[in-house]
């Protein structure tokens, strides 16, 4: 208990170069970026130079880059960034649209992820150097290497007009329990609603899980057929156990590394909303920060790294606990 407590503390403190790193390296690359943001900001080539000024001084544009950064980043930490595009406060804007929209999105796409990825990778080690064994690893190939926004136009074109997909929009529902609009509807037994969601969603969820599907795919097989040329294995073939009661042996043992890339994959589905929700144009964060940049929003396109980052860090950390609840040799 005292080694986990340890480790818990070492790893919060990384936690804050790694924000710090993060949120600098986006602000440095869009400061860096030419044109002048006061003046989009004003309203463009109409805006007087009088507001232009006003907004320089209040944002510190003319102060140097580390000022502005450290500006910024107080406004983020203490809850009072306002956004100069849109007036709204950047962290209500930016929960709003995770919650609603992407997280929803990267809940489905996990879970394609794990009900697609394992069975496949389990398939392809049981039938290994067969038929199915060389589809399922081509597949699997396809999905790493496959550009999701050329399968995604593909699959748009191909199903429009069907009744199988939305691409218009977002159901709401009337309700609100958690905020989650996906999480909500379960909770009511609303099948109405999650039909219309799901049929927003499924599209992209799939999309965006294709090529995590292609490495879990991969990762299960290399890790089942690992553990299964182990000497347990034989043990228990010669003693006469069923093959299912084996199996699930092996799966046990080949679960750690599984785990650690599956909580790798969770902040890769953040970052490939981005691309996902760009295309089906859905209004959710990654869209959030798309319009960001294009306007030259720092605060709001730092928050959104920020936030992301965040998840991203945390998915990790509890990572690490379940690789050492399920594999009882790791030592913090």
């Amino acid at each position: 208990m005292v080694d986990l407590r340890r480790f818990l503390i070492r790893r919060l403190i990384t936690f804050i170069p790694t924000l710090i790193g993060a949120t600098l390296l986006v602000y440095f690359v869009a400061a860096v970026v030419p044109g002048n943001p006061a003046k989009l900001w004003a309203g463009g080539e109409k805006a007087s130079a009088e507001v232009v000024q006003r907004i320089i001084e209040e944002y510190k544009l003319d102060e140097p880059w580390y000022v502005q950064y450290y500006y910024f980043m107080k406004m983020l930490l203490t809850g009072k960034a306002i956004s100069p595009v849109t007036h709204t406060n950047v962290w209500a804007e930016v929960l709003d649209r995770f919650k609603t929209v992407t997280l929803p999105l990267t809940m489905l796409s996990f879970m394609f992820i794990i009900l697609i990825g394992i069975p496949l990778g389990i398939i392809s080690a049981i039938k290994k150097d067969t038929v199915v064994d060389m589809i399922l690893r081509i597949f699997a190939l396809t999905g790493i290497s496959m550009p999701i926004f050329w399968l995604a136009y593909l699959l748009i074109a191909a199903l429009t007009g069907k009744g199988l997909v939305t691409l218009a929009g977002f159901p709401m529902p009337a309700y609100s329990i958690t905020g989650i609009p996906l999480i909500d509807g379960l909770l009511k037994g609303d099948f109405e609603y999650l039909s219309q969601l799901l049929k927003r969603l499924w599209l992209p969820s799939l999309l965006l899980s294709y090529a995590g599907i292609g490495v879990l795919v991969r990762l299960v097989r290399n890790s089942f057929l690992d553990a299964y040329s182990s000497d347990f294995v034989e043990f228990m073939l010669a003693r006469g156990f069923p093959r299912r009661r084996i199996y699930i042996h092996v799966l046990r043992n080949a679960l750690a590394p599984i785990v650690t890339v599956l909580g790798l994959q969770f902040g890769g589905l953040l970052a490939g909303a981005v691309i996902t929700e760009t295309i089906f144009g859905l209004p959710g964060m990654g869209s959030y920060m798309i319009r960001a940049i294009n306007n030259f929003d720092y605060l709001s396109l730092m928050a959104g790294v920020l936030y992301v980052a965040i998840i991203f860090m945390v998915v990790n950390l509890v990572v690490d606990i379940l690789y050492a609840i399920i594999d009882p040799r790791v030592r913090y």
